[in-house]
């Protein structure tokens, strides 16, 4: 190989940095052969590859969460492709933020940027320059969220949707019934994807938009306008046992709704339980996924 470094220089640079082969050799010829230098040089080009990935719609990725000392927190981060959602080395970087939220107190994610990573050197902005260079996809920590008390999480589907929910403090979470309950609550949330917690948290321009179209919907379908009013207060009730988590059919035993649910095992445990907030984070909401085919623009590439 010419330049002063040889194949197998360039494959140990590709093993330290994760960086593909021929931009470690391009860096190598840079630096005349120079180890050390070659990985400076592909730490600094880091900034400039992941301003040009910027632009590339990450809509995949995971939602992760992390429980220590009754503090949860839960991140979003967001890639192009489940496959590198999936890589260990992405889990690690995700696992890396949450320590680095948990061990700190970020308001937002500019706060957040400018942190020490965990067990890094680095900004948590040039650890994730890092990650993109390394990885070779667009990828963006978009949003996470602090919550402290009596904690339950739940990750399903490998970090596809997460979910925290907060109990009174009477909870006992060393109580195996309890535990139990509580993760049947938080699967509740993951599945049924409830908006509030009761009814009385609707905000009012929400609860009138809604009877306005229930009403629209039932004079539409022919029914006389003076029982128009009493049809639409059924069918919200309706709309409240689909959106609110405590009037939900419970999905385990759906002869109960949740809130009868938690009343029965608060009976059994003698206990009283209050779930008192709920956070759901499902991986690309409101993001619009690109339609192209990413195998189709691998192929272009390679071709």
């Amino acid at each position: 190989m010419a330049g002063n470094f040889t194949a197998k220089d360039v494959q140990s640079l590709r093993q330290k940095t994760g960086v593909g082969m021929m931009e470690c050799k391009s860096a190598l010829q840079e630096a005349n052969g120079d180890f050390d230098e070659a990985i400076a040089i592909l730490r600094k080009k880091g900034a400039a590859k992941a301003a040009k990935k910027a632009d590339r719609i990450a809509a995949d990725g995971i939602v992760a969460v992390k429980i220590k000392d009754n503090v949860g927190v839960m991140v979003e981060i967001n890639t192009e492709t489940d496959f590198v959602a999936k890589n260990e080395r992405f889990k690690k970087f995700s696992d890396c933020i949450l320590e680095t939220i948990l061990n700190n107190n970020p308001k937002n994610l500019e706060e957040l940027n400018q942190l020490k990573a965990y067990n890094s050197d680095l900004t948590v902005e040039k650890a994730l320059q890092e990650e993109i260079l390394t990885i070779g996809e667009n990828i963006k920590i978009r949003r996470f969220v602090k919550l402290g008390g009596k904690l339950m999480s739940y990750v399903h589907g490998g970090g596809s949707i997460a979910v925290l929910v907060k109990f009174n403090d009477d909870a006992d979470l060393n109580d195996e019934k309890f535990i139990e309950y509580a993760k049947n609550i938080a699967m509740q949330i993951a599945a049924a994807n409830p908006q509030y917690l009761e009814p009385r948290e609707i905000p009012q321009n929400v609860l009138n938009e809604e009877t306005e179209i229930l009403k629209q919907q039932v004079i539409n379908s022919g029914k006389p306008e003076n029982i128009a009013d009493k049809i639409v207060a059924g069918k919200i009730k309706k709309f409240y046992q689909e959106v609110c988590l405590k009037e939900q059919e419970y999905v385990k035993e759906n002869k109960l709704t949740v809130d009868e649910y938690t009343k029965k095992v608060s009976k059994e445990l003698n206990k009283p339980i209050e779930i008192l907030k709920f956070i759901r984070m499902e991986k690309g909401e409101g993001i619009e996924k690109r339609s192209d085919n990413f195998a189709d623009e691998v192929s272009s590439m390679l071709g």
